[in-house]
This record gives C-alpha cells, sequence and structure tokens, in this order.
C-alpha cells in the first residue's frame, strides 16, 4: 500500500510538505528569535532557555515570520468561526476577489479567443497584431492597474468591472497565445485531406482546428485562470475598499498583521488552486464529449 501511494501523488506531496514545514518552523526561529530576545529582556527575563526562546519565537503576535501552525489558527478563526457576512470573514473578501476573477476570465478567455481566430485567418493581423499583443504584457500590471481604475472612476464605473477588466488584461494574453498555437497545430496532411474532401475554411476550422486546439486551449485557461486571479488581487491593493483578499493583505501591512498576511495569501492561493481544478475538470469533460479517450 505503501508503494502505491508512494507511485501515485499523495505520499511525494505530503513528503515535500513535510520538508517545508520542517525549514519553515526552522526560518520562524531564525527570524523571529531577535525579537523574542528583547521581549525577555523587556520582561526582565534573562535566564530563558532554548526551549523558551523556540516556543517564544512560534507564539508571537507579529511576528516576521507566522509558523503554519498560526496561520492555520487565523484560517480557522477568519473561515469558519466568522460569519461570512462579516468584513473581519476570508470568506467574504474570497468572494469578492473570485467574483471579479471570474468576470476577468472571461471577459480575457472571450477575448483572447477572438484575437486567435483572428490572427489564424487574417495573415496580415499575424503581423501587425501579435506584436502589440505581445507588448502588452510588458507594461507592470502594479503600475497599469492605478491608470485603469482612475480612468474608469472618471467614468463612474466601479465595483468588480475595474478590478475584472485588469484580470483580463492578464488572462487574454496567454489564452490568445495558447489558441494560436492549437489552431495552427493540425498537420497540413490533415488540412490537404479536408481540402480533397471540398470542405471550405468554416468546415476545415469546426471540424478540424477547434478539436486540435483543445489540448492547447485548456492548457492556457488554467494559467489565465490563475492570472485573473493575481490582477484582481493587484487591483484590489489599488481599491481596497471594495474588500477581497487584496484589501485584506494591505489592511494587515497598514497594522503590522504578518498572521493576516500569510492567511490570505494562503486563502488566495486555495482558491487559485479550486479554479485551475475546475478548468481542468471542464477540459476533461470536454474532451471526453468530443470522443477522447480517458
Amino acid at each position: 500500500m505503501l508503494n502505491a501511494l508512494w507511485q501515485g501523488k499523495t505520499l511525494p506531496v505530503l513528503a515535500v510538505c513535510a520538508v517545508l514545514a520542517v525549514f519553515w518552523y526552522a526560518g520562524s526561529v531564525w527570524l523571529n528569535a531577535d525579537m523574542q530576545r528583547d521581549a525577555f529582556a523587556n520582561a526582565g527575563k534573562t535566564d530563558f532557555t532554548m526551549a523558551e526562546l523556540i516556543e517564544g519565537t512560534w507564539s508571537q503576535e507579529r511576528p516576521k515570520l507566522p509558523t503554519p501552525g498560526q496561520i492555520l489558527v487565523e484560517l480557522n478563526k477568519t473561515v469558519l468561526d466568522t460569519a461570512p457576512t462579516s468584513k473581519r470573514s476570508l470568506v467574504y473578501h474570497g468572494s469578492v476577489t473570485v467574483s471579479a476573477t471570474l468576470l476577468g476570465f472571461l471577459i480575457g478567455s472571450v477575448l483572447g479567443m477572438g484575437l486567435a481566430v483572428l490572427v489564424v485567418h487574417v495573415k496580415s493581423l499575424d503581423r501587425s497584431l501579435m506584436p502589440w499583443v505581445v507588448a502588452s504584457q510588458t507594461i507592470p500590471i502594479i503600475a497599469l492597474a492605478p491608470m485603469i481604475v482612475v480612468i474608469m472612476n472618471q467614468f463612474d464605473i466601479t465595483g468588480l468591472v475595474p478590478k475584472a477588466v485588469i484580470a483580463a488584461y492578464l488572462s487574454f494574453f496567454p489564452v490568445t497565445v495558447g489558441m494560436v498555437k492549437g489552431l495552427r497545430s493540425p498537420d497540413p496532411l490533415q488540412l490537404d485531406l479536408m481540402r480533397t474532401y471540398s470542405a471550405d475554411r468554416s468546415q476545415i476550422f469546426m471540424k478540424l482546428r477547434v478539436p486540435a486546439s483543445m489540448p492547447f486551449l485548456f492548457a492556457s485557461l488554467k494559467v489565465a485562470v490563475a492570472a485573473s486571479l493575481v490582477g484582481t488581487v493587484v487591483a484590489e491593493l489599488t481599491k481596497s475598499e471594495d474588500g477581497g483578499f487584496g484589501a485584506r493583505l494591505l489592511a494587515g501591512s497598514y497594522y503590522g498583521q504578518t498572521i493576516q498576511i500569510w492567511s490570505a495569501l494562503f486563502a488566495a492561493a486555495a482558491c487559485a488552486w479550486v479554479l485551475v481544478t475546475l478548468v481542468g475538470i471542464a477540459d476533461r469533460l470536454v474532451t471526453r464529449a468530443m470522443g477522447a479517450r480517458p
């Protein structure tokens, strides 16, 4: 049974997590030791033992590096023990972030697929548009996000939409590149065979290019949905009054609440994992419906 677990994913992942946890706890002692020595000195305690020092570094209220245990306690408090409607709840902030992420992902995916179709079928766009698509990603999102939020606020466009636009900006690029690669993936012999059957461009597109592009599309969608969440969090750092993981990170940095910051990061990572997993499930369902072997 142990060999079966090792051959799968469970045991290797747990082993890596255990190693990371050991290094993490050791790093917490190293980074928090000076603060704990100062705390002992302020309390007039000079004869502390190494065990007391280590225990103190793992139980500080505002450590430089919180332990995994402290983060889990904070997650339990803000996810399970706090009402989902409360602004102290990560469930509330997660719903705000995920809503903007999904809207931006939808916009970016549709835009990316549309651009890919145009690039594949219009040669002039391949030479003129694709360089601009690539160049658009050279602009740092941390600099672009405030500009987009401010400009859209001038037109009274607030709420989820500005954050969704930023998420779409990050997500359309991988979808465009992946879809272009997928639509061009059929072998020339396959294209010639379709032409011998007197297939027109629309039939070649629907019966050959689209099925061939599915593996490329869903691989790029996994990247895009994660990028959408990153874009949303960056936007929330600019516009924090609406809530979200970015607002939680910003509030934690203002007040030095490192445990709050790390718990928000872990919650955001968990949401990204769930979204990528859902895209993977959609990939399997679509490929199975199209007749692919499991």
